[in-house]
């Protein structure tokens, strides 16, 4: 009997919420097959079994809260459900039997192909489905069999179920009786409402940004960055540019370039508090910021120091597609160094972003807006601004330290050839 555990998942995540059971009791599996989804603070992530045999036993259902380590279920080792046999090797020994003895008896054989022809049918009509497919519908209590697919693997798909749940007429719910005296100010029956269970990334979310609020002394400084020549190099080299890299030039290559020169200059930014030390980062992994479907994630483009434009525009991209199709993994979501967050996407034009623990800094990027500026005492001319936003941990980030920082990304951005000569 070999028993099921959680794996070691990562540093930082010591349980999980189990979402789905892909496998259920006295079904056979081959090693390395997916037995159940199992949903963490940052992503779904599919365990596997670690050894073919009969599911034996499932010990945490779904919904359940399990820990690293955590025993959840077991595997029969070569036997079947109640001591038998495994099915591939008791068909094979019945075979090796059959050939050095005699035929097996009628009654046998029908009840060995009646066993093989139920797990056929099984596993044909189990409903193929992404994690975020199965997630939502156990959400909403959707039936996965019920839902047609347009994908031509008939792996049914988030927006299958969105699509599914759109159509869907549900019956009218008994109203509740009409709470009397002053119990009816608490909640009025009368008035729509709709109850969602948080997802566990959307608590972990909620719970770490009241946590770095409580914990850092955190600031915010602005300032206001004037795109015109940036605007103008990009419409200049935006063609050859991907012509000759297969991606387009956006604005956050420019960014992440003038945030790390800016790092190299003022170090405490991309740093971190581990008890009474400063722990200060000789390597530039900056997290960008990806608005998912689930929630906020901030995958990571590591040694942004090291990239050409063209390296940061592809890593953001694709991070960017994975973050919306679920499909990051953990790795790319941990060790990042400092943040951008461009809310701008969005319309923002001004905000104050929140740390990303334990870093002790983050850039938020906003609207580009058309507004006049005074080029001298008597011209104005329409320009291109961005308000821009540094918060700070303001216990090992003084004001001017972060100040001048912000300052720089500033002017190297103004005068983004600047940018080439900082490497």
């Amino acid at each position: 009997m070999a028993e099921i555990k959680v794996p070691e998942l990562a540093e930082s995540i010591s349980e999980g919420t189990i979402a789905q059971w892909l496998k259920q009791p006295g079904d056979y599996v081959e090693q390395g097959e997916f037995l159940l989804e199992l949903e963490t603070d940052k992503v779904n992530v599919e365990l596997t079994a670690e050894q073919s045999g009969v599911l034996q036993e499932v010990l945490k259902d779904s919904g359940d809260t399990v820990q690293v380590g955590e025993v959840i279920g077991t595997i029969a080792e070569g036997e079947a459900k109640g001591g038998g046999d495994s099915a591939p090797q008791a068909d094979a020994r019945k075979s090796a039997e059959a050939s050095e003895e005699k035929p097996a008896a009628p009654q046998e054989k029908a009840e060995t192909q009646d066993q093989a022809k139920s797990r056929e049918e099984a596993a044909k009509t189990r409903t193929i489905a992404s994690p975020a497919a199965r997630k939502l519908a156990r959400e909403k209590g959707i039936d996965l069999s019920e839902i047609q697919t347009g994908d031509p693997l008939g792996r049914v798909r988030k927006q299958d179920v969105e699509s599914y749940q759109k159509n869907e007429q549900p019956p009218k719910a008994p109203a509740a009786p009409k709470p009397q005296g002053k119990a009816a100010n608490a909640e009025d029956s009368a008035k729509p409402v709709e109850r969602q269970k948080m997802s566990r990334r959307r608590q972990t979310i909620a719970k770490r940004l009241v946590e770095v609020q409580h914990t850092a002394a955190m600031l915010t400084t602005f300032n206001e960055v004037d795109l015109t020549a940036v605007m103008d190099l990009r419409k200049r080299r935006k063609d050859q540019f991907l012509e000759q890299h297969d991606v387009k030039l956006g604005f956050m290559s420019f960014f992440t370039k003038a945030v790390v020169a800016a790092l190299k200059k003022y170090p405490l930014l991309n740093a971190e508090i581990q008890g009474d030390e400063l722990v200060i980062k000789k390597f530039y992994d900056i997290g960008i910021a990806v608005a998912a479907p689930e929630g906020l994630v901030v995958p990571v483009v590591r040694d942004a120091d090291r990239k050409t434009f063209a390296d940061i525009e592809r890593d953001i991209a694709e991070l960017a597609k994975k973050a919306r199709s679920n499909k990051l993994s953990l790795g790319e979501l941990q060790g990042g160094s400092f943040t951008i967050t461009n809310g701008g996407t969005f319309g923002s034009l001004l905000s104050t972003p929140i740390l990303n623990s334990p870093q002790v800094g983050i850039l938020g990027m906003h609207k580009i807006q058309l507004r006049p500026v005074a080029i001298d005492e008597e011209r104005f001319e329409n320009r291109p601004m961005m308000y821009i936003a540094l918060s700070y941990d303001h216990r090992i980030v003084d004001g001017k330290e972060a100040v001048g920082f912000l300052v720089t990304v500033k002017n190297l951005l103004e005068d983004p050839e600047q940018l080439l000569l900082e490497g």
